[in-house]
């Protein structure tokens, strides 16, 4: 019972908000020398330490399904950098008044905002080769983040982030 509560509530979370992913790499990089991967120990990731920790977890978790594993002496390094933003404020009412005449025409329309503005959130997760001291691959995502969510959301959100942010890589060629 618990795992169908889990599952609707990720269902839940994942299509209430749209997260959008932007990718980039370099066309010359072989990405099947990569097998194993670790965190940069000066990792400055701008989230709270519970969320960097299941923002972590939901890597590790999602990068041993793909066949990587953590390692001492990794092939390569992610670097994790978020930041928060004041989305643009959509929702608005429209109050209009215009008048018209046979040949005359005019109107006035103000648009009031209504509710609080989004808080977004970008999440860079940059993969880097440290032998070539190079970027390999990047991805970029920005979503909506609620501040007062309780942790279970938070966590299922940061999952749906991973998922989405690593279903392009390795790019296919």
């Amino acid at each position: 019972m618990k795992f169908i509560k889990t599952i609707i509530l990720f269902l839940l979370v994942v299509s209430c908000a749209p997260i959008y992913v932007a990718y980039d790499y370099d066309r010359g990089t072989d990405f099947s020398k990569y097998q194993t991967y670790n965190y940069y120990s000066d990792m400055k990731t701008g989230l709270s330490e519970f969320d960097t920790h299941r923002l972590l977890d939901a890597l590790d978790l999602k990068m041993k399904e793909k066949g990587f594993s953590l390692s001492d002496t990794p092939d390569f390094f992610i670097d994790i950098k978020s930041t928060e933003y004041q989305g643009v404020q959509r929702e608005t009412v429209g109050i209009g008044v215009g008048g018209g005449g046979r040949n005359v025409g005019g109107g006035i329309s103000i648009g009031l905002p209504i509710g609080q503005a989004n808080v977004n959130r970008q999440i860079s997760i940059d993969f880097v080769d440290e032998n070539k001291k190079q970027l390999f691959w990047q991805a970029i995502s920005e979503s909506s983040f609620n501040t007062n969510a309780t942790p279970e959301n938070r966590e299922a959100r940061l999952n749906a982030i991973v998922e989405k942010v690593l279903v392009k890589y390795p790019p296919k060629k």
